[in-house]
């Protein structure tokens, strides 16, 4: 039986307090909170609404995170030390096993699509699969080309070459 389409609206659901692990805290008392909105039916991928007050602490990815910002603002500080700001409208990909540290000045909210990563020869699995699901039934559920990440100091993103 296929699953239910689930619709909401990330900016106006109820969230519920989750807290930050203590020891990623830097400074300030930053208050998380969230809620699921959606889980795959393997329960390999989920959704989030997501929101923090004011704080700096450290963020460990132990999944795949995509997330878009919906309201507020943050700095997040990469891997290779460069701060990005974070506002209204932009998303960003954090690969699991990754870590950054966030600046959240006033608030910030977000929705996530946090995806538990697959091993290599299993994903070259699965794409070989959906490619014969392709030629079978004439439809692709191939995803569109992906952007590269952007030049250091530079918001853009330009899509790679085939």
């Amino acid at each position: 039986m296929p699953e239910k389409i689930v619709f909401a609206a990330p900016e106006e659901v109820e969230l519920l307090p989750d807290p930050i692990r203590p020891h990623w805290i830097i400074e300030g008392a930053p208050q998380a909170r969230s809620r699921r909105l959606a889980q795959s039916a393997d329960g390999a991928s989920m959704i989030m609404a997501w929101s923090c007050t004011a704080g700096r602490f450290n963020w460990h990815y132990a999944v795949d995170e995509t997330l878009h910002i919906t309201s507020g603002e943050v700095f997040v500080t990469g891997d290779n030390g460069e701060v990005r700001r974070l506002g209204p409208g932009d998303m960003v990909f954090f690969p699991a096993g990754t870590s950054s540290t966030w600046y959240v000045p006033n608030y910030v909210r977000k929705l996530a699509v946090c995806r538990h990563a697959m091993p290599r020869p299993l994903g070259t699995l699965l794409r070989a699969y959906n490619r014969l699901i392709d030629l079978v039934t004439g439809f692709s559920a191939a995803p569109a080309q992906p952007l590269r990440p952007s030049a250091p100091g530079g918001n853009d993103a330009r899509i790679a070459s085939a």
